[in-house]
């Protein structure tokens, strides 16, 4: 349910609709808009007498949300979320970029590559200090000091750092060192996970998982916007199908449809969704053309020695030419990309 409230609406009559709201047993979430305050309301509103709820003192109209989602819907929020961290948006005009390794495998790896992503233009640094692999015996990451070396990274280049957190009891440990705290594709249905990550002031990157269904993707991301955190970035990145020729299938036909029915930013993962360095590029390119608000895009020095997810990682200077040519297409679709001095100078 949603309580559009007038545009004159006082603090006074906004804070008697939200005391109302409890005593019926329900959960209000204010939200300003541009023009008006709207009041999300979670819970059980089946029996609830929306007369009576209109009635209310600033109270403009109630509106009835049948979706099993509420928070992420665009009937809840009509303006796009837009996330602000330190200058670099995410969801408005602005195309984010982040790139890193798939994992930290040493400080002078990652260093080496983070400055090569700066330098190409990223604006997040991304790379897993937890690796939950499929094989037990796969390289697992090297944990709390991975997490140190990507923060030492943060401090020389200036770049944000994303990476994932893998159980609730790991949240507090990430808190410490992430800009933005990551879910991976096979703990999007960790529901307690996404209860403690719905409790932290940091921005959540929320992938999709390998066979879930837009709804409950979208469903995944209430879990953390009815704990009180609004600033979720949503990341298509690829379903698995029947098709054995790429690692999975990146689904673009999600980007628009979740821009139409969710307020939430959303980026491509097109490694993960193709598992090959060279399709990385054209995929992204779509992405960004079906209205995607970003990339997250694997970087490797050395894709042929790397740890884990080499087959699928962009050499800096295949990166380079990544970043200027979604350049060209952000401009295409009137969409301005983070760092596109830097993308306008490959010559390649």
């Amino acid at each position: 349910m949603l309580i559009v409230m007038n545009a004159n609406a006082t603090e006074n009559q906004i804070e008697r609709v939200c005391r109302q709201i409890k005593e019926l047993g329900l959960s209000p979430h204010p939200t300003p808009g541009l023009e008006r305050m709207a009041i999300p309301v979670t819970g059980k509103t089946e029996s609830i007498d929306t007369v009576q709820i209109e009635l209310l003192p600033g109270v403009m109209k109630v509106v009835r949300v049948g979706k099993p989602y509420k928070l992420v819907a665009r009937e809840f929020q009509p303006e796009d979320t837009v996330i602000n961290l330190n200058g670099t948006t995410i969801g408005g005009e602005q195309l984010v970029v982040m790139a890193g390794p798939c994992a930290v495998e040493s400080r002078q790896q990652l260093l080496e590559i983070a400055h090569a992503v700066k330098e190409g233009g990223a604006s997040v640094l991304r790379g897993g200090a937890f690796k939950p692999r499929s094989s037990p015996y796969s390289f697992q990451g090297l944990g709390e000091r991975g997490l140190e070396i990507l923060a030492e990274a943060r401090q020389e280049t200036g770049l944000l750092v994303v990476t994932e957190t893998i159980d609730a009891e790991n949240v507090s440990m990430v808190e410490q060192y992430a800009d933005i705290l990551q879910v991976g594709a096979r703990n999007m249905q960790n529901f307690v996970l996404l209860k403690r990550l719905g409790q932290s002031r940091k921005p959540v990157l929320l992938k999709r998982g390998i066979s879930a269904t837009i709804e409950e993707f979208l469903q995944a991301a209430e879990y953390l916007l009815s704990e009180g955190n609004n600033r979720v970035i949503l990341c298509e990145r690829g379903v698995r199908t029947f098709n054995s020729y790429t690692r999975f299938t990146l689904d673009i036909s999600t980007i628009p449809e979740v821009k139409r029915i969710s307020h939430l930013p959303i980026i491509a993962d097109p490694s993960h969704g193709t598992g090959r360095y060279r399709m990385v590029a054209p995929m992204a390119r779509a992405a960004i053309a079906a209205g995607a608000d970003g990339v997250i895009v694997e970087v490797h020095t050395h894709p042929g020695e790397a740890l884990s997810d080499g087959s699928q990682s962009l050499t800096p200077e295949n990166f380079r030419k990544l970043m200027f040519q979604i350049g060209k297409v952000g401009r295409a679709v009137e969409r301005e990309l983070a760092g596109e001095k830097e993308s306008q100078e490959y010559h390649g």
